[in-house]
Order: structure tokens, then sequence, then C-alpha cells
């Protein structure tokens, strides 16, 4: 977006109405890629514009006609623009992302969550776990912005969480989301490569969402892709390097009846090529049935 037409809109637009409008139009000019909390132009303009104003993110309607003031108009316009000439997913922008009802800090240090693990945690892992309130120690693998270990510290309310990671910019990122949820007391942050800091210890579940773009993909991703950490993303030539190190290690760490879960992307096929023998249950999300896996412990065994 040229700075001429940045300065017509801030003289110009006066409704969120306009803005809308505008927002949509330059989104669908300059081709920008959804995909980081929303599929179109038309979803991305609502969130960034009414984050900006302040307003509830799910009621657009009613304030459609309304006007704006100048700062509030050169706020929202700078947030479209960045949108476009810096190719930035939204959750940066705003440095907050939504899983369901759940609000988590994001910034550039973290991906921006979306993982199908959510919904399944949100439903306590039923069908798969009888007694939420028997589990007694969740790890979550590649914890990123500690999104699942606290959707876990929901779930299973006696558990207590160790939430891993390699990288201690993410583990910062965690920080403060589990500060914002009040969990400190429930929730273990560890550095650490895999398994590599916990040899010892075993869970009555993993669950890890690690990295699994596989290297074809990784080459084609849009820009707004690769503003995320490249190390949250590739997951070597067929995007399985993290999964086999927790199919060969897992079983170690999870106690008789233990279940691992673990989501893919797209590698269904890849990965049940690679394993054979493995007898994978594939977990029902939005996505299909085709993006999360379980075993139980004996399976890995």
């Amino acid at each position: 977006m040229t700075q001429n037409l940045y300065d017509q809109a801030h003289d110009e637009l006066s409704t969120l109405r306009d803005l809308m409008r505008f927002a949509v139009s330059r989104f669908n000019e300059s081709r920008v890629f959804f995909g980081h909390g929303t599929d179109n132009a038309w979803d991305e303009a609502a969130y960034l514009l009414l984050h900006s104003l302040h307003l509830p993110l799910d009621t657009l309607d009613p304030y459609m006609d309304a006007r704006l003031t100048a700062d509030e108009r050169a706020a929202a316009l700078e947030l479209i623009r960045r949108r476009i000439t810096e190719r930035l997913p939204a959750a940066y922008l705003t440095r907050e992302a939504w899983l369901g009802d759940y609000r988590f800090y994001i910034d550039e240090r973290v991906i921006v969550p979306r993982s199908h693990i959510a919904e399944l945690l949100r439903e306590q892992l039923s069908p798969w776990i009888n007694d939420p309130w028997a589990v007694g120690r969740v790890l979550d693998m590649c914890t990123g912005s500690g999104c699942l270990a606290i959707l876990a510290a929901e779930a299973f309310p006696e558990a207590v969480i160790d939430a891993l990671d390699l990288s201690p910019d993410a583990l910062a990122v965690a920080r403060i989301n589990l500060k914002d949820y009040g969990c400190e007391e429930r929730v273990r942050l560890i550095e650490s490569d895999a398994f590599a800091a916990i040899p010892s210890e075993r869970y009555d579940i993993i669950i890890s969402n690690p990295p699994y773009v596989n290297a074809e993909s990784m080459a084609g991703l849009p820009e707004e892709y690769r503003r995320e950490p490249r190390l949250a993303l590739a997951g070597g030539e067929d995007g399985l390097d993290f999964a086999r190190i927790l199919l060969e290690e897992a079983a170690r760490h999870l106690t008789p009846e233990g279940r691992l879960i673990v989501e893919i992307g797209n590698n269904k096929d890849a990965l049940e090529r690679a394993f054979p023998r493995l007898s994978f249950v594939w977990l029902d999300t939005s996505a299909g049935d085709r993006s999360v896996f379980m075993l139980r412990r004996k399976d890995l065994d």
C-alpha cells in the first residue's frame, strides 16, 4: 500500500464500514496469505480493526457505521499497512492469539498457536481418558508459547505439567502466559532437547505439537509463515524427524497406562509407511482424522 493511498484513506474514510471495505480490498489486492486464525480477508480485517478499536472481537455489526476519531483511524490503518507490507501474521501485530475462548500472549519468538490438540484437551481427551482427575503428570513436548500446557492444566485439575522446549526465547513467552493464567505452581518450564533434561521422568500423558513441515513444503512457505521461528516448523526431509524421536523414546517416559498424543499435520501417510507395525489411533478434530494420532505405551512396546 503506497503512502499516498494511506494518507488518502486517513483523510476520506470515516466509519468502521469504510475501513472494513478498504482493508478487504487492500488484502485481496496484495494477496496476503491467511492461516493464522482466519482464512479470508473479511475475517482478518474484522479481527484487526476490532482489536485496534478495543471492541469485542465477536461483535462487528452494531459498530459498522460508527465514526472513528483521527487517532483511531490512524492506528487502524497502521495495522492494515503493516499486515500488508511486512507480511506479519495478525497475532504478531496484536500480540495475542486465541484457542477457543483462551487468549495467549504471542510474539515473534514463538509459533502462532493453532494446534488441533487444543480441541481435544477442551474435551479432557474423552473418551480416551476415563477419569481426568486421576491424571497425575502430563508432559507437553515442544511447548512453544505454553498454550497446550495451560490447557492441559485446565483439563486435568490434579495434574502437574512439565512443559519442554529447546528454545529459551519460547520459554520466556510461555512464562508470560503461565503468569497470566496463574499456572506457575502447576506447570514447570524446562529447557531441553527432546527428553534430554528429563531422563527418568514418567507421565500419564505426553502431548506434542512438534515441528512437522517437510523440506518441500518449507521451501514453498508463504511469507507469513516465514516470519515464524524455523525451529518450530521444519521437520526434516519428510517432516517426521521429531516424530521419530517421540516414537523411539516415549515408552520409557510413559506410565504403564500412559498415552502419547502427537500432531503431525499432513504427514499421516508418510508416518504409516515409516512405522507400518504401529497401530496408530487417529483422533477426530476440526481438521478431520488425519493430523493427530494417539498410541498407548503398550503399543509402543
